[in-house]
């Protein structure tokens, strides 16, 4: 439980974030939401407060790397402190390789990498001199395997997890504790806000994201294993399994990849 516990979520405006946020509310956490979309922020907010959380907003475009310690400051400033840094904002991708402008290589790094590395370098001191703190970060299967039409988005989710269990060697002893959230097929709106080749939305729902599990159901797993403090958790459906065919077996894990439908 997460009482008088502060919590910052970023991609909190829908899918995993936004259900995650509702979760810690019904625990009476502070919560501090980001996001893009101010609107739909808004709307989360109020829902948390009536769940029974205090909670503030700061709506913000994580691609700019710029201002990324000023909203750092003001995060922790909200409530005082940082407890548990959700760092789950993300972007994915639906296109090949060599057709993918380097723009959108740019941009999917910078949300999905530069980003959380950013807010973690900001927070991390304070956590420290606090005695210690908990910094989840949502990465994905596709940073156990490369995936068709994902190397930008796999490439970047493959970096979260060489910097964050990094970060969980170094900093242990300060009581500060990873939690590497990887999602399979969930049911958000990921494929339909993922950047085609030329950086336009994909605007559509994959199917095996629409079949996929439930934002809702995938949070409750989600923030048991935040508050536990757990190294690792994977939801998901089947999807999962190819996550023990790499690690056990990589030759076949490279086969079946080959034949994965991307969409």
């Amino acid at each position: 439980m997460q009482n008088n516990k502060t919590i910052w979520i970023t991609g909190a405006s829908s899918g995993i974030g936004e259900a995650s946020a509702y979760q810690f509310a019904k625990e009476k956490a502070r919560l501090i939401l980001t996001s893009t979309r101010e609107d739909k922020l808004t709307e989360v907010q109020q829902k948390c407060i009536r769940l029974g959380a205090q909670c503030q907003v700061l709506p913000y475009d994580l691609s700019d790397l710029e201002n990324i310690d000023k909203l750092t400051d003001k995060a922790v400033e909200a409530f005082g402190n940082i407890d548990i840094a959700f760092l789950n904002a993300g972007i994915s991708q639906r296109s090949k390789t060599l057709e993918t402008s380097f723009a959108v290589d740019e941009k999917i790094m910078a949300v999905n990498f530069f980003a959380p590395v950013k807010i973690t370098k900001r927070l991390l001191p304070k956590m420290i001199e606090n005695g210690g703190g908990t910094i989840a970060v949502t990465s994905s299967i596709s940073g156990k395997f490369g995936f068709p039409l994902r190397s930008s988005y796999s490439s970047s989710k493959f970096a979260v997890y060489g910097f964050f269990e990094t970060l969980h060697a170094e900093y242990y002893k300060d009581n500060i504790r990873i939690v590497m959230v990887c999602p399979g097929r969930i049911n958000t709106n990921i494929s339909y806000n993922a950047l085609e080749a030329d950086g336009t939305k994909h605007a559509k729902m994959d199917s095996g994201q629409q079949n996929g599990m439930s934002a809702e159901k995938a949070a409750v797993k989600i923030v048991k294993a935040i508050n536990n403090r757990k190294a690792e958790v994977l939801v998901g459906g089947k999807e999962l399994i190819m996550v023990y065919i790499k690690r056990f077996c990589p030759s076949i894990a490279r086969k079946l990849v080959r034949k994965i439908s991307a969409t």
